[in-house]
């Protein structure tokens, strides 16, 4: 498809998330009570964001415009965090990690997976021609066969018969073979290609690409190396265009700056009597004054606060003595309000990020014409604005410093004040300081600061804790949906999960998360997953589609690959180190855990004392608390055989457990089709 149909399919998703922007601030704000509202609200939300996150998705892949791209990204991360936010309340509201929306899918008219395009009456009649004809096809196959049979019969019949052969008996018999032998290529060419009209047989280029998908990837790739060529293109123009403005206009915002800063002092000489003090830098200079404001704006700001704080200072007397009774009032009353307060949804991180993308998107890009940006590059104009702010910023910084002795020599000419010494405050907490800092240092003390990362990776892969990922697409875990999950739980039934809500569960806890570092950092946080389930159901599959489909680095740290490896206690505590060091130097990175239940073990089996399961099980609990909301570090264990497990250290460690069972009936079905289910 073009640019300009890329553009419009955003244009309509922007429509469709301001819409549901609208009406989540509208239903969310009001209490509700009744827990089958809720959920259906929710889930709703969950929908409605998903689809909006699927064109968003399609949308960034394909566009090429650098700004737009940039846009876009934001308010992409604002809809993956806000579909976690979702289902995170979801899981708080149920408390279950599986949740089945038929009924509502059915409400809006959607199928839970793509739909399946109806045929004409031409179609319909010519698959049933070819199944009749396939039928006929077999029955003269057979009909043919019996014939020949006969034929040799007789054939061998007479050749015992024949004792002794004449010349012209030899000639009729050589040409019967080379008859034979060309009808019979005839034949079978004249078979291949009725069993190829029939539909029984592949066409001759069957297995080859067609032009049209070689097209296709053709197309793709060239849209690839255009957007690499608008962003690198982009990014010069940032330098070359502020380069340029810094010389053009660099003097004349100086001068306006001063001006500005000059008229503000001395308003504030005439209304209040004193010159103001100047903000220090560390507040944001002269830039927290003239936010958005004219001078004289400020000047009404600054008496208004006059008057505010006169009115605090009376107040502040009368609130001190009802502080402490107001507590002890409301404490039982909090109690039991409790009980009886409504559900209210959780304050969301990412509806400010979307709206402030949504409103960008109506300011700049909504009625923009592009008429003549048919290459789809970057606008000059709009670069000059966000730079000029930029420049206008880092020239205020040299203002400030320049005013703030400028207004030093002002009162001393003035009002013919001492400058008197200032207090640095160096020596005041300076100890303090000083043993804060070497207490962190202790803490957090470089094993290996004499060592690079190159050569921690390179240990690790020699060892085989850090191994290569298969590449496998999350899409090739084939799954159906289940369609009476919602119909099972009204009659108090809970259904077993299948293959494609676990596919989701994954998506949402591993790989959206891994996937962005501002969604990792603002959404509810998922440290590490538990995939347990028999053998044989695609739990190791699911950690390698994990980091292929994020670019993880993956860690094995399982019991029987860690065995005999950095032995004793400061070798295990060197492991983890390098381990933690290289996953965030090269984030994000997944820990797998193969057979975790081991690292877990009640009591451990005679024949793997030798192996030390239990070698991580004091450590998992201290690396949890050491991964931070920065640190795209997640831990996955898979496990067969949980209930040889500690339970109770076992969950402490998994903050989610998902159920991985084996194929139903449909999944089976979807996998092989045309195939019976196997038992």
């Amino acid at each position: 498809m073009s640019s300009a149909m890329y553009n419009e399919m955003w244009h309509q998703t922007q429509e469709a998330l301001n819409s549901l922007l609208d009406k989540e601030s509208q239903k969310t704000v009001e209490p509700h009570r009744n827990q089958v509202f809720i959920f259906h609200m929710l889930a709703t939300f969950y929908i409605k964001y998903v689809q909006i996150f699927r064109n968003l998705e399609n949308v960034y892949d394909q566009i090429v415009h650098p700004q737009k791209r940039i846009l876009i990204r934001k308010i992409l991360d604002g809809v993956m965090g806000r579909i976690l936010e979702l289902k995170n309340e979801m899981v708080e509201l149920e408390l279950t990690e599986f949740h089945y929306f038929d009924d509502i899918l059915q409400d809006l008219k959607l199928a839970p997976k793509s739909s399946v395009k109806t045929i004409t009456l031409e179609q319909a009649v010519k698959l049933i021609q070819i199944a009749e004809r396939a039928r006929q096809g077999r029955l003269r196959a057979l009909f043919m066969k019996q014939i020949f049979l006969q034929e040799y019969r007789a054939r061998q019949a007479r050749l015992l018969g024949e004792r002794v052969a004449d010349v012209a008996a030899a000639a009729l018999r050589i040409q019967k073979v080379w008859r034979g032998f060309h009808q019979n290529k005839k034949t079978k060419r004249e078979r291949e290609e009725e069993m190829m009209f029939l539909g029984m047989n592949p066409p001759p280029l069957f297995n080859e690409v067609s032009t049209t998908v070689i097209q296709a990837e053709k197309v793709t790739r060239q849209r690839d190396e255009l957007q690499i060529k608008h962003e690198e293109d982009y990014k010069k123009a940032m330098d070359t265009i502020k380069d340029h403005l810094q010389l053009i206009e660099g003097a004349d915002i100086k001068e306006n700056l001063r001006d500005q800063i000059r008229h503000w002092i001395i308003e504030c000489r005439n209304v209040t009597g004193t010159f103001p003090e100047y903000p220090k830098e560390e507040e944001g200079g002269s830039a927290i004054i003239f936010s958005n404001k004219t001078p004289q704006q400020v000047i009404e700001d600054i008496i208004a606060n006059q008057e505010e704080e006169e009115k605090k200072r009376k107040e502040k007397k009368k609130e001190k003595k009802q502080v402490k009774k107001v507590k002890e009032k409301k404490v039982p009353k909090e109690k039991s309000k409790e009980e009886d307060e409504p559900w209210k949804m959780s304050p969301s991180v990412f509806l400010r990020t979307m709206e402030e993308g949504n409103n960008t998107y109506k300011d700049m890009w909504k009625n923009k014409d592009e008429s003549l940006n048919f290459p789809q590059d970057y606008d000059p104009e709009m670069i000059k604005e966000e730079k000029r702010k930029e420049l206008e910023s880092e020239i205020r910084v040299q203002v400030d410093e320049l005013m703030r002795q400028e207004l030093k020599n002002i009162k001393l000419a003035v009002n013919r004040e001492k400058e008197l010494p200032v207090k640095t405050g160096k020596k005041k907490g300076g100890k303090n300081k000083n043993k804060g800092k070497k207490g962190r240092r202790g803490k957090d003390k470089d094993l290996t600061a004499d060592r690079t990362i190159e050569s921690l990776y390179k240990e690790l892969v020699e060892e085989g804790l850090l191994v290569q990922t298969l590449k496998v697409n999350l899409s090739d875990y084939i799954g159906e949906y289940s369609y009476l999950g919602a119909t099972l739980r009204r009659v108090s039934i809970e259904p077993m999960p299948s293959l494609l809500d676990v596919r989701q569960l994954i998506a949402l806890y591993g790989i959206l998360p891994l996937g962005s570092a501002e969604v990792h950092q603002n959404a509810p946080l998922v440290k590490s997953l538990l995939l347990a389930g028999p053998s044989g159901v695609g739990k190791k599959m699911l950690v390698h589609a994990i980091c292929s489909e994020t670019g993880a680095n993956l860690f094995n740290l399982s019991a029987e690959n860690i065995a005999g490896k950095y032995p004793g206690k400061n070798g295990l505590q060197m492991m983890i180190h390098v381990v933690l060091k290289v996953a965030r130097q090269l984030q994000p990175s997944v820990v797998w855990i193969g057979d975790t239940e081991k690292t877990f073990y009640k009591r451990v089996p005679n024949a793997e004392k030798t192996n030390e399961p239990k070698r991580l099980k004091k450590q998992l609990p201290k690396i949890l608390k050491l991964l931070k909301p920065n640190d795209r570090i997640l831990i996955v264990g898979t496990t067969r055989r949980p209930f040889d497990a500690e339970i109770q250290s076992f969950c402490r460690v998994y903050q989610k457990i998902i159920l991985v069972p084996r194929p139903d009936y449909a999944s089976r079905y979807g996998k092989y089709p045309g195939r019976a289910a196997e038992p």
